[in-house]
């Protein structure tokens, strides 16, 4: 080897750790702090589709992105560990799924900025002032508008017009709960239904609160986004099936008889995009906060019949789907 080569070589060779190191400080850095647990399968699709799109668009967790997970409930003490423990990272921006784990990220800091997916009401929770131009670190994507959630008591009328009183299902500690109660109450009268707010803490209250419920006759059920995330899926569906109470849900679940709101896993994609351009230099104040533009609506006819409910033809023609 010539010697002006074996110079050159080595001196290449002496460079290569700097290389190193300066490859490894373009590595970027995202939290991601959800507000449901690791096995939830609604979680794990939204995680995957946020992961996926982040990968479309060249950002590959491990290589030139190192992304952390905390995966919980909607317990804000719970919430606000995690979110301790993702600040502590130092993380460039943190995706935030839920009400409570936005609300837990800004209890530690003001300054990271935040882009959040399944929040029903960023205004009223105080992470916005505008939507159209969010001044502070948080903007991202409604879980929907509060006036979606008349509609779920008008279908219920609709699939069960005897329904005279509804028992509406929320989780206490949501602050959603409170804003979706006030839009069911706002058509109560007009539709002839009592309410009665139900506050479902735990699986193990849903039993005994449906139970009683069920003891008086013409009740049915609304089961709210904060309900469905917050306890047992499995437990509402089952115990609204077992004491015949005809039930409307935000979310599709298995074997619920009727649902009506937005694609859950679609604001994790979208959520990506406002990512990929915070981390390529744009500014949050930028990017506004969007709702659904589409909302679907179930209707599972096996569930209706062991009921002994007939839908209307015209509510099932207006179906985005109808399980047989």
């Amino acid at each position: 080897m010539r010697r002006r080569e074996f110079i050159a070589l080595a001196g290449n060779a002496a460079a290569w750790p700097l290389v190193a190191r300066a490859a490894a400080s373009q590595t970027r850095r995202i939290g991601v702090l959800m507000n449901l647990a690791a096995d939830d399968p609604e979680g794990k699709k939204g995680a995957a589709a946020f992961l996926d799109a982040l990968q479309s668009m060249g950002w590959r967790d491990g290589h030139n992105v190192q992304i952390n997970i905390r995966w919980g409930s909607n317990n804000l003490d719970d919430q606000g560990k995690f979110a301790t423990e993702l600040v502590a990272l130092a993380p460039e921006i943190i995706l935030a799924s839920g009400t409570v784990s936005v609300t837990a990220i800004r209890h530690v800091t003001h300054d990271i900025p935040v882009v959040f997916v399944r929040v029903a009401d960023p205004v009223g929770a105080g992470f916005v002032d505008n939507l159209a131009r969010p001044s502070r670190n948080v903007t991202g994507f409604m879980l929907f508008e509060y006036s979606l959630a008349g509609k779920w008591l008008d279908l219920l009328k609709q699939i069960a017009p005897d329904v005279t009183r509804a028992a509406v299902l929320r989780d206490p500690a949501n602050p959603s709960g409170i804003g979706e109660f006030s839009a069911i109450q706002s058509v109560a009268s007009s539709l002839g239904v009592e309410l009665r707010s139900v506050d479902i803490r735990d699986g193990g209250e849903i039993e005994s609160t449906l139970a009683a419920f069920a003891r008086s006759p013409n009740g049915g059920v609304i089961a709210t986004s904060t309900a469905t995330s917050s306890a047992g899926h499995d437990l509402i569906v089952k115990f609204a099936e077992r004491y015949k109470l005809p039930a409307v849900y935000a979310d599709r679940l298995n074997g619920g008889l009727i649902s009506y709101g937005p694609d859950r896993i679609a604001p994790f994609r979208l959520a990506a995009g406002y990512v990929d351009r915070i981390l390529k230099g744009g500014k949050l104040i930028d990017l506004p906060v969007q709702a659904p533009t589409k909302y679907e609506l179930i209707v599972n006819l096996a569930v209706a019949k062991g009921l002994g409910l007939v839908i209307p033809p015209t509510l099932l023609a207006t179906a985005d789907e109808v399980i047989e």
